[in-house]
C-alpha cells in the first residue's frame, strides 16, 4: 500500500465536544502522512514528469502531505461514509459550502455551522495536495520531488499572469503570496513583459528597460527573482503577462495519487497501520469547490480512481462551479492557483463524452479513459451562471460547434443554480467588497448551499441504494434555454443602469506542444474560438433554466453571475473577477426592482415594482413556500431547509423593501 506512515501529531475534541445528533460528538485529527508509489505501476501513469522523479531504493517516489480528518468519537454512529474535501488552496471548504460556517483563518479551529455533515455522520478529511501553498498554520500542502534529469534540475520557460485593482510598483510572481517560480537571469534581456487591455486583448510588449526582476527595499529598487518592479507602476484592470525562464520543477501531479491513496488507505488500511477508520469506511465522496472543482474536473480526466490495487477509491463527485475547466494540477511549472485562461486550465476536452475538434482534430472526453476502466463512479456536476458568463459552462454539454446539446452519461448529473453567482453571496447589500474592490452593480446576495446539502443526500441515496439523483437541469440549444450572452443582454440591458461587458469573454483553442503535461510553446499559440452560450432568461432578466431557487422564481430583484469592473479599480466595464487575473472568480449582480409603481414609470423600468408584485410580506412569502415546497417535492431541497429559505427570504423582503424606502426618502 504507497501510504508509509500514518502519523498523527494532534488529536483533540471537535467544536469543544459539541454533540451532534445521533452521531454525537466528533474528533479532530492532524498530521502528515508519506507515501511511496511505484512510478512504472499502470495506475500511477499520466502524471507528468513522474519518470523524472527521483527514487528511494527500492524504485519508490517519495512524498508527504499534511491531513486533517473530523471523525465521530462513535464511529459505530457515524454514517461509514467518508467526504474528502479537497483543500482550495490548502484551506477548507466543505464546512463553509455544505455546513453553512462562516469564513474563518487557516490557522482558526474549523466552526461546525449548521453541523449538517456532523449529523448526516460524515467522516470528513482533507489532504494537502498542492506544493506551492504558504507554509502557515492550518495550510495544507504537499511537499514533493522535483523532476531531474541526468543534468541535474529541469530548467524551462514559464508565464505569470496578473491583475490588480489598486496602482502598485512591484508585483509578487505568485498567486496569493504562493511559492514562485524564481527568475533565473535578473538582466536576462529574453525574459518579455505584456500589457492587455483584458486576456482576449492585444498584447503590447512593455520595454524591457522600463522592468526589472526586483522589488522595493526601504524604498530603493533592489534585485529580486520572486518580484517584478516598474518604476512607472502596473495599472490597476490591465493583464499582465510576464515570460521567463525558471529552475525547478515539482512533480505536482504527484497531488492527485495523494489524494487517491490516502482515502485508499482509510478505506483499506489497517488499525496497526495507523488507520483511525479501520474497519468502517464503507463509501466515499470527493468534494471540491472552484480550483478544486476543476481539481476533480483534471482527477476524472486522469482516470486515476483506482489505487495501486485496482480497486476503486471515490464513488461519487461532486466537482462545484468548475464549469468546462480544469487547471495546472498535472505539468511541469504548474501554477496550481493560477486563473488565467491562457492556461492549461482552458484546454480540451470539455463534455465527458468524446468528440473530436473539427479545428485541431483532436479527439478525448473528460471521462474516456475512465469509461474503459468499468462502470463509471456517480458524478454532479455544479455550476453556476457566472461559469457561462465566463465563458466556459456549457461546452460541458454542448458539441464544439454550439449547435446541438451533448446528453450526459447514465452516472452524470449536470446541475445548473439558476441565477447564482460562482462565490457564496449574502447580505449586506453593497458593491465594495472587505478588500475594497468595487463592481458597477450591487454584489450578488443569494445563499444556495441548501442546494448542495440536498445534492450531497442525493448522491450518496444514489450510490447506496441505487435510487436515481433528480434529473439533470441546465440550459439546452433543443428547448431555447441556451442562447447566445448577446441574446440575453437585450433584455438585461433593457434595465436602467446596466450596461453590456466591455467584452464578453470566451475560450479559445490553445496550442501547448504535443504533450500539454510537458508544455514546450510557452506562451500558448492561440487558436479560434469555441461557441459559448448562457442561460435564457426572462422578461425581469432573471433565467429560466436550472435549479431554480425561489429567490428566483419569486423575486424582489434581477440577479446574474456576473458584474462589471468600476472604473474606481481599474478595467472599467470589463467583467469582474477576483483572483491574479481576469480569468478568476466571477461576481455576480443584484439588480433591484422599483419600490413602487410610480418608481417604475420615473425610470423607464420595464419590470414591475415590488408593490405591484406582492401585496405584503405575509403574500411574497406565502409565494415562496409554495415554491420552496415544489423543490421539495422534487428532491432539490431538504425538509429541513424549508425554514432556512423562509427565513432568508424574509430578511431579503426586510432589506430590498427597506432599501427602497430609504432611497425614496433620500430623493425627498
Amino acid at each position: 500500500m504507497p501510504v508509509t506512515r500514518f502519523e498523527i501529531n494532534n488529536r483533540k475534541p471537535f467544536a469543544e465536544g459539541q454533540v451532534f445528533g445521533n452521531t454525537g460528538a466528533y474528533e479532530q485529527l492532524e498530521g502528515v502522512v508519506d507515501f511511496a508509489i511505484d512510478p512504472a505501476h499502470p495506475a500511477n501513469q499520466g502524471i507528468a514528469d513522474l519518470e523524472l522523479a527521483s527514487v528511494d531504493a527500492q524504485g519508490q517516489v517519495i512524498f508527504s502531505s499534511d491531513f486533517r480528518i473530523l471523525v465521530p468519537v462513535d464511529p459505530a454512529k457515524g454514517n461509514h461514509r467518508v467526504l474528502l474535501d479537497v483543500p482550495n488552496r490548502g484551506k477548507a471548504t466543505a464546512l463553509r459550502n455544505i455546513n453553512s460556517a462562516p469564513e474563518v483563518a487557516p490557522d482558526a479551529p474549523p466552526n461546525p455551522g449548521n453541523g449538517f455533515l456532523m449529523r448526516q455522520g460524515y467522516t470528513v478529511v482533507w489532504c494537502g495536495w498542492q506544493h506551492d501553498v504558504p507554509d502557515v498554520p492550518g495550510v495544507l500542502r504537499a511537499r514533493l520531488p522535483e523532476a531531474r534529469t541526468g543534468e541535474g534540475r529541469v530548467s524551462g520557460e514559464i508565464v505569470v499572469t496578473f491583475q490588480i485593482n489598486a496602482p502598485a510598483q512591484v508585483q509578487y510572481l505568485s498567486d496569493r503570496a504562493h511559492r514562485p517560480y524564481p527568475a533565473n537571469n535578473l538582466e536576462s534581456w529574453d525574459s518579455v513583459l505584456t500589457v492587455q487591455d483584458h486576456e482576449d486583448g492585444e498584447e503590447r510588449v512593455i520595454p524591457r528597460e522600463e522592468w526589472a526582476f526586483a522589488r522595493l527595499e526601504d524604498g530603493r529598487r533592489a534585485p529580486n527573482a520572486s518580484h517584478i518592479y516598474m518604476e512607472s507602476g502596473f495599472i490597476p484592470g490591465k493583464v499582465y503577462q510576464v515570460r521567463y525562464t525558471t529552475t525547478g520543477a515539482p512533480v505536482v501531479g504527484l497531488g492527485h495519487l495523494a489524494t487517491r491513496d490516502i482515502v485508499s488507505f482509510l478505506k483499506q488500511g489497517s488499525a496497526d497501520s495507523g488507520n483511525p477508520c479501520a474497519g468502517d469506511v464503507e463509501h466515499a465522496y470527493a468534494f471540491g469547490v472552484s480550483q478544486t472543482g476543476r481539481w476533480l474536473r483534471q482527477f476524472l480526466h486522469l482516470a486515476v480512481n483506482r489505487d495501486q490495487e485496482g480497486r476503486t477509491v471515490f464513488d461519487g463527485f461532486i466537482p462545484h462551479v468548475a464549469g468546462g475547466k480544469r487547471g495546472e494540477f498535472n505539468q511541469r511549472f504548474a501554477q496550481p492557483s493560477s486563473q488565467a485562461s491562457r492556461s492549461t486550465n482552458s484546454l480540451f476536452p470539455f463534455s465527458d463524452a468524446e468528440q473530436t475538434d473539427p479545428e485541431t482534430g483532436i479527439t478525448d472526453g473528460l471521462l474516456s479513459r475512465l469509461t474503459v476502466q468499468g462502470p463509471l463512479p456517480k458524478i454532479m456536476y455544479v455550476s453556476t451562471p457566472s461559469e457561462y458568463w465566463g465563458g466556459h459552462g456549457a461546452l460541458v454539454h454542448t458539441d464544439l460547434t454550439g449547435s446541438h446539446d451533448m446528453d450526459p452519461p447514465e452516472a452524470v448529473r449536470i446541475y445548473i443554480l439558476g441565477g447564482m453567482q460562482h462565490s457564496l453571496g449574502g447580505l449586506p447589500l453593497t458593491d465594495t467588497d472587505a478588500e475594497g474592490v468595487r463592481t458597477q452593480r450591487l454584489y450578488h446576495c443569494l445563499d444556495y448551499r441548501s442546494l448542495l446539502r440536498a445534492a450531497l443526500v442525493n448522491l450518496d441515496r444514489w450510490v447506496t441504494s441505487g435510487h436515481p439523483a433528480p434529473p439533470s437541469r441546465y440550459p439546452k440549444i433543443s428547448d431555447g434555454t441556451a442562447v447566445s450572452p448577446e441574446t440575453a443582454l437585450k433584455t438585461l440591458t433593457s434595465i436602467p443602469g446596466v450596461e453590456p461587458p466591455v467584452h464578453l469573454r470566451r475560450f479559445t483553442r490553445l496550442d501547448f506542444g504535443t504533450d500539454p503535461g510537458v508544455p514546450t510553446k510557452v506562451p500558448p499559440v492561440v487558436g479560434n474560438l469555441y461557441p459559448n452560450l448562457v442561460s435564457a432568461v426572462d422578461g425581469d432578466g432573471n433565467e429560466t433554466s436550472g435549479i431554480l431557487m425561489p429567490f428566483i422564481t419569486v423575486p424582489l430583484a434581477t440577479y446574474t453571475g456576473w458584474n462589471l469592473r468600476h472604473a474606481d479599480i481599474g478595467g472599467n466595464g470589463e467583467i469582474m473577477s477576483t483572483g491574479g487575473a481576469s480569468g478568476g472568480t466571477l461576481k455576480g449582480s443584484t439588480i433591484p426592482f422599483p419600490a413602487k409603481a410610480e418608481d417604475r414609470e420615473a425610470s423607464g423600468d420595464p419590470r414591475l415594482s415590488i408593490e405591484e408584485r406582492y401585496a405584503s410580506k405575509e403574500g411574497y412569502l406565502n409565494k415562496i413556500d409554495e415554491a420552496a415546497r415544489s423543490l421539495l417535492d422534487e428532491a432539490y431541497l431538504l425538509q429541513e431547509d424549508l425554514a432556512t429559505v423562509m427565513e432568508l427570504a424574509g430578511d431579503l423582503y426586510d432589506v430590498f423593501v427597506g432599501r427602497a424606502a430609504a432611497v425614496q426618502a433620500a430623493d425627498n
